[in-house]
């Protein structure tokens, strides 16, 4: 790891492989466990950079793919970077766009020099490989930045699996001599799909790379939430113990303490301005639809113990007024407390891990699969 990249272990739960840590990047540090908002196009959705910040945001993230292809990486670069061009000056990862890439499956083509794809935007045909995929990253600017992989989607067979596998490796190579920014801390990318043999060889493999960072993916693709535990419960505690772990696409209550608990580090997912776009407002571990005639005359916040600004400053029933009227401002309330709500959920397992009080305050998500919700991708 860059010497400017470090990531230190503060503290571990005495019954489980939970972790505190600190990673330290060139544009601030990441205390973790974290949840990350996604702004994939450079942007937070419905919500300034000021705003992103009093939720408790540290980390964020952004996408290769749809910044290459709107408004470009020369126009990033020409307005001073990423950080720059966007107002944040927090640390930022860029996804190499493999996830959206695959997701066209019907517009593009895999071989393995890279993927050739139809853009959605214009119909022009555009081919990225591991090496523009890095290329594109290290113009953007983030702070850290993911390998191309071929992320397989469910169901798919064990063969097409392990191709995609073996495949995600042999372009990590490539992603890896074409890396050429110090300042960028490169993060390998565990697939293996349900076949928990073929994510235990991935990880091990991975790993002999001595890489800043790793992360796990192809999950959240559309199998059993059953499936994604046994799979970050796996292949979590292979991973170097030195580095930051990160779960990629996942952010929901039951995912993030399942993921914890078996040594993940870091989140990401688009649910809390997803759903706060669509009146929905995540309170206490709970999904609530603002639309609900139950809200209209409810005048009380929205959380009175959230810090955030809706929760300080509104009640249900104007929040409910405004989604109901579909005011713009309603999605930029909903969006400020979702994203305070996850940050502060994974604030509070933080602080439950230093007191080692991590199964007794959380532990009850371990065991209810009733609680939470299905986790979504990082694409938005």
């Amino acid at each position: 790891m860059s010497s400017i990249f470090s990531f230190q272990s503060l503290a571990r739960c005495s019954q489980t492989k939970a972790r505190v840590g600190v990673f330290t990047t060139p544009h601030g540090i990441v205390e973790t466990p974290r949840f990350m908002p996604v702004g994939t196009l450079a942007n937070v959705k419905t919500v300034t950079p000021a705003q992103l910040k009093e939720t408790g945001a540290q980390m964020i993230l952004s996408n290769t793919y749809h910044l290459h292809l709107q408004p470009g990486e020369a126009i990033v670069a020409g307005g001073g970077g990423l950080h720059k061009f966007m107002g944040w000056n927090g640390p930022i990862l860029t996804d190499s766009g493999g996830f959206q890439v695959f997701s066209l499956s019907e517009m593009r083509k895999i071989s393995e020099e890279g993927v050739t794809f139809r853009s959605p935007h214009d119909g022009q045909i555009i081919k990225l490989t591991p090496e523009r995929s890095i290329e594109i990253q290290n113009t953007l600017g983030a702070d850290v930045i993911m390998a191309f992989d071929e992320c397989p989607p469910y169901p798919a067979t064990r063969q097409e699996v392990e191709a995609a596998t073996d495949r995600t490796y042999r372009w990590l190579e490539r992603c890896i001599t074409a890396h050429q920014r110090q300042d960028q801390a490169l993060f390998g990318i565990v697939q293996g799909g349900v076949y928990l043999d073929l994510r235990a060889k991935a990880a091990n493999t991975l790993k002999e790379f001595d890489l800043p960072g790793y992360a796990i993916g192809g999950v959240s693709v559309g199998e059993p939430p059953q499936l994604m535990a046994q799979i970050v419960q796996a292949t979590a505690p292979l991973l170097p113990p030195h580095k930051p772990r990160y779960l990629m696409g996942v952010g929901t209550y039951r995912e993030m303490v399942i993921a914890i608990a078996s040594g993940i580090d870091l989140f990401d997912c688009v649910i809390p301005t997803r759903w706060a776009r669509h009146g929905t407002a995540m309170v206490k571990g709970e999904r609530w639809n603002l639309k609900n005639a139950k809200f209209r005359e409810d005048f009380t916040p929205m959380d009175e113990t959230c810090p955030c600004y809706a929760c300080q400053n509104f009640t249900r029933a104007y929040i409910s007024h405004l989604v109901r009227s579909q005011e713009i401002l309603a999605y930029t309330l909903l969006s400020i407390h979702n994203i305070t709500e996850l940050i502060r959920f994974t604030q509070k397992i933080r602080e439950a891990i230093l007191s080692d009080r991590f199964l007794e305050e959380f532990g009850h998500w371990l065991n209810s699969p009733e609680h939470g919700e299905l986790g979504v991708s990082s694409g938005e």
